[in-house]
């Protein structure tokens, strides 16, 4: 009950009482007067009630209508927000299918980049190998016929080749005031090869340090065979050479500061000999300290 009800229920019983109030007194204009009032103050509450009841009647329909449209809201709020799950959730499949298609990318990158890689190592290795077989193709033009009466490969005593040679060139040896001296653990040392090849090689080197010496000394060839391999070494006490030209002393027409006339093939051809019967062949020098000329021939 709101306070104007209130008010007005006050009223109407003070209205009444005084109607009472004018019959006990036996007066009939208070008796008018105040049942007018009360009437009117009754009217008043009457009508108090009834807007009192439209209004709420009111409220309850807007209440109702309220209802209505939260629940509707809430309905909306539903389903975009079931929209918006599926939104998120085909935005993390997308990214995680971005994500998945970026490492793909740079696993072909990888993977291109290898080979790239492998590209380029082949290229280098087919380069070298040209190189290698344009090398080998000219070593093997550089290699000294062989005797018809002799064999290509044939069972021979590395000494007897070596001494022979060492013979030969005694003369030019002496002249040129170099001494040469043969050491050997044993009297025979068998090798597998060509033996006018193997006199050649020696010859060759014998006669590098005999025109590269330019001064008295010595030539010590030492000749010893390890395992399955015969090892040379052919190491002069003369002017030597520096280190940068000692690495090119098996190219082809190389002759270096100290050059004297001649075609520039002896070790070039040494060292073709060398490879042919796949041996190895390198050098060793300094200057004031003499050339050192080192050979492993296989023995078979």
């Amino acid at each position: 009950m709101s306070n104007g009800q209130k008010t007005l229920l006050g009223c109407s019983i003070i209205s009444y009482l005084l109607v009472l109030y004018s019959f006990f007194r036996f007066n009939l204009w208070l008796i008018l007067v105040f049942s007018i009032i009360h009437s009117l103050v009754l009217l008043a509450l009457a009508f108090l009630f009834w807007k009192t009841n439209e209004d709420d009647n009111e409220l309850i329909e807007l209440q109702a209508k309220y209802q209505q449209a939260a629940m509707k809201s809430e309905q909306e709020v539903e389903t975009l927000t079931g929209k918006l799950n599926e939104q998120m959730k085909l935005t993390t499949a997308k990214e995680a299918e971005l994500a998945a298609a970026n490492e793909r990318i740079q696993s072909l990158n990888a993977d291109i980049e290898e080979l790239r890689e492998a590209l380029s190592n082949a290229v280098a290795s087919a380069a070298m190998a040209a190189e290698t077989v344009e090398a080998a193709s000219e070593y093997e033009a550089l290699l000294p016929p062989i005797d018809p009466n002799e064999s290509e490969n044939e069972t021979i005593d590395i000494l007897t080749i070596a001494k022979s040679t060492i013979e030969e060139l005694t003369p030019f040896a002496d002249a040129a005031g170099m001494k040469m001296v043969l050491s050997a653990p044993e009297k025979t040392m068998l090798v597998k090869a060509n033996q006018g090849r193997l006199r050649i090689l020696f010859r060759n080197i014998i006669d590098n340090s005999i025109k590269y010496m330019n001064r008295s000394g010595s030539l010590l060839i030492t000749i010893s065979s390890i395992g399955d391999d015969i090892f040379i070494v052919l190491k002069d006490n003369g002017n030597g050479l520096s280190e940068k030209e000692t690495k090119h002393i098996f190219e082809l027409n190389y002759q270096g500061s100290n050059r004297i006339s001649g075609n520039g093939l002896g070790l070039t051809q040494a060292k073709a000999i060398v490879d042919y019967y796949g041996g190895s062949i390198y050098a060793k020098s300094m200057i004031g300290r003499g050339m050192g000329i080192y050979i492993q021939l296989p023995t078979t």
